[in-house]
């Protein structure tokens, strides 16, 4: 075992967790002695430590094959001068044949190639991004079979888009990320030394305190932003990293800052794989490990320097001052384009790899089992998501989630909250949409009567301002489609549970929904003149809260479902229209037919609708048409009194029964009957309205569930 001398000073004993991954493993072996005076320097010790030559990882993959069924159209030629026909044939496309490969920690592994050549394929193939019985071949880590428990917690991968909330600073999304990741028993302050030293790490201290920002909102370079992206998946020290071509769209500073930092994690003791498109010479110099692809094959797979030799020994020499990465690109390329295409180099790279004495595809010996190794690391300080030192059982030396389900939560409503708080102008539309449509209901439906015209206005005010409180909610549609690749990103790995999602989602959205309904509900009881006093006033309030709790529970739900905002919104738009239709108000449930009855059930506007008309007409001893008021829905409406009460008279006599101006014709109750609203009194309408919103919030975690498997097939 080498001899290593580590320094340190005094302070640092208390900074040991908090420290960059790229040092953690150094100061968690330093002793600090102090002798005599306390202010006096630590003395140096010197630990024994691994020996550099010794590989505690090696990721290794074998004969990985994958292939698609591809749908298309074929044209068949015409028979007896006949139209031509085309007709759909499947046929198998494969997308990576028979790769095989190692990645070490302290190296960085990059996959090469044109568009369409495999690289991303491969890097979700290792990553265990692809269905397993799609995929043929194994990947191993240390020899042994990688589970996928247990690579969802040593593991993390990151996008080729940069997924990240707007409105967050940079240490606010690098701190959420560590609240995520690292187990609750560190503590904050060794939470915000782990975030300040990644932030170093990743060169962004002055970008700190800049928001992500987006389209409308100014904020940090396409740079840092992708190394946010990374930050934010390596706050935990992951053992293996995956990243699917981190310098695209950057400019080459941009890039080679992106590739130093990967070098540095790598160094840590990580194993770093990546997919890039064309790198300069500034970033062939920090890779060490190369994988050409063609169409799916290999045609080099080596270290970065013998590149040169391979293509000389294959009679494509490199010019000494052409970009190596750049003429193997154009030389396969114009081998693509050739009748033989990339064949024989794919050959010639499997008898050169056989042959040649520097190659470094020999595979390695890793003195260290699997478990040897997680069980190491974790002594070094890696996999600090509450990794414990169990080398008994490699699986439970992680836990498959980072945190108690309640933390998740806390956590998730803070950052929902904080990101929503800086966008105001969201919110201020929801206010105006409901202060504008409560003032023109108010000014409209002022001060409504007990006449038979009055009621008529009553149900269609009743209809109109239950029906909008679902309108209102189709602003919830697109937040979690922009959201839904974030969620997928950090629930792919275990930074949260769906579950905890969903009900911080709920939570968050609970206070404005409140705030909302009273704003409402104060607009128009009064100016309406709605029937009853300060309980009927909180039994109207409970209904649209209800109501507009069940209307954003259902957008929500679609918007786990629908891909794409227009969709979504014709979907809703549709779908509320149908449900005012069934609701009763249009046509009463009797004269609904038999075969559409149903969707009068499921409509959710039903349940608020006769809640509110039961809580308006529920005085029996009210009356709402009095004598003559009979005909003031008819064509007789128009005739003087004096003749009504005539035919009053008349009715009187051929009915037998005493009818005066004075008598009541239709009370409250009456009117219920009328509209057909008969089997549910007002409390089970508002429980009905309460739990649609729950069954909705319970189907969108399944949406959750079943549609986030990130997985190809």
């Amino acid at each position: 075992m080498s001899r290593i001398v580590a320094q340190s000073l005094y302070d640092q004993r208390q900074m040991v967790e908090m420290l960059s991954p790229t040092i953690a493993p150094l100061l968690n072996n330093v002793g600090d002695h102090v002798t005599g005076d306390e202010a006096e320097t630590p003395v140096h010790q010197v630990l024994m430590m691994q020996p550099q030559n010794s590989i505690p990882f090696v990721l290794s993959f074998s004969n990985l094959t994958y292939s698609v069924r591809v749908r298309r159209k074929v044209a068949f030629p015409a028979i007896y001068g006949g139209r031509a026909e085309e007709a759909p044939v499947t046929r198998t496309k494969v997308l990576l044949h028979d790769i095989s490969g190692e990645a070490h920690d302290g190296e960085l592994l990059a996959v090469l190639g044109a568009s369409g050549s495999g690289k991303s394929t491969l890097i979700d193939a290792l990553a265990n991004r692809i269905a397993k019985e799609s995929l043929k071949g194994e990947v191993k880590l240390n020899g042994e079979k990688l589970h996928t428990k247990l690579l969802k917690v040593i593991s993390a991968y990151v996008m080729q888009d940069d997924l990240l909330y707007p409105m967050l600073t940079v240490e606010e999304t690098l701190m959420f990320s560590a609240e995520f990741r690292l187990p609750r028993t560190l503590s904050k302050s060794k939470k915000k030394g782990r975030v300040q030293a990644l932030i170093d790490q990743l060169g962004l201290r002055n970008a700190a305190k800049t928001i992500i920002g987006d389209e409308g909102h100014r904020g940090v370079s396409g740079g840092e932003r992708r190394r946010v992206s990374i930050g934010i998946d390596i706050i935990h020290d992951p053992i293996i990293l995956f990243l699917d071509e981190p310098t695209s769209g950057l400019d080459s500073t941009s890039a080679f800052m992106v590739v130093k930092v990967l070098q540095r994690i790598a160094q840590s003791g990580s194993i770093v794989i990546m997919s890039i498109h064309q790198p300069s010479n500034r970033i062939l110099g920090l890779l060490d490990r190369l994988i050409f692809l063609s169409h799916g094959q290999t045609v080099y797979s080596d270290s970065s320097f013998n590149l040169p030799q391979f293509f000389a020994d294959f009679g494509h020499p490199i010019p000494e001052n052409e970009n190596r990465t750049e003429f193997a690109l154009d030389s396969i390329r114009e081998l693509e384009d050739s009748p033989d295409g990339t064949n024989n180099l794919v050959e010639f790279n499997r008898k050169w790899k056989n042959t040649n004495r520097n190659s470094a595809t020999t595979p390695a010996r890793y003195d260290l089992s699997l478990k040897e190794a997680i069980s190491a690391s974790i002594s070094r300080g890696k996999l600090v998501s509450g990794a414990t030192n169990d080398a008994a059982n490699p699986t439970a030396m992680v836990p498959t989630f980072a945190n108690p389900i309640w933390t998740e939560m806390a956590v998730l409503s803070k950052r929902l909250f904080t990101n929503s708080w800086r966008m105001p102008e969201i919110f201020f539309v929801r206010f105006s949409a409901v202060m504008v449509t409560g003032f023109i209901l108010a000014t409209i439906f002022w001060r409504l009567d007990n006449s038979p015209k009055g009621i008529w206005e009553r149900l269609g005010f009743i209809a109109f301002a239950v029906s909008t409180t679902y309108y209102i909610c189709t602003e919830a549609l697109p937040v979690f489609i922009q959201e839904r690749y974030i969620f997928m990103r950090e629930t792919a790995y275990n930074a949260y549970r769906r579950s905890s999602y969903c009900l911080s989602h709920a939570l968050v959205s609970l206070p404005g929904l409140i705030f909302l309904s009273l704003l409402f509900v104060t607009l128009t009881f009064w100016a309406v003149g709605l029937d009853g006093g300060a309980s009927d006033f909180l039994f109207y309030f409970c209904v649209v809260l209800a109501s507009i709790w069940a209307g954003n529970s259902f957008v929500t739900f679609l918007s786990g479902v629908v891909p794409h905002v227009m969709i979504g919104y014709i979907i809703v738009v549709a779908l509320l229209g149908y449900f005012l239709l069934f609701s009763g108000f249009y046509m009463n449930r009797d004269r609904i037919p038999s075969y559409w009855i149903w969707f009068h059930y499921l409509s959710l506007v039903k349940y608020p609708y006769e809640a509110v008309l039961l809580n308006e007409f529920k005085d029996p001893t009210k009356c709402f048409v009095r004598g003559v008021q009979l005909f003031d829905n008819s064509q007789l409406g128009d005739l003087p009194n004096s003749i009504k009460e005539k035919l009053l008279e008349n009715i009187s006599e051929t009915l037998n029964v005493a009818i005066t101006s004075s008598t009541c014709l239709t009370s409250g109750a009456d009117i219920l009957l009328q509209q057909g609203i008969t089997q549910l009194n007002k409390w089970n309408c508002l429980w009905v309205t309460i739990a649609w919103g729950f069954l909705f919030r319970i189907l969108f975690y399944f949406s959750l569930l079943l549609g986030s498997k990130n997985k190809r097939r």
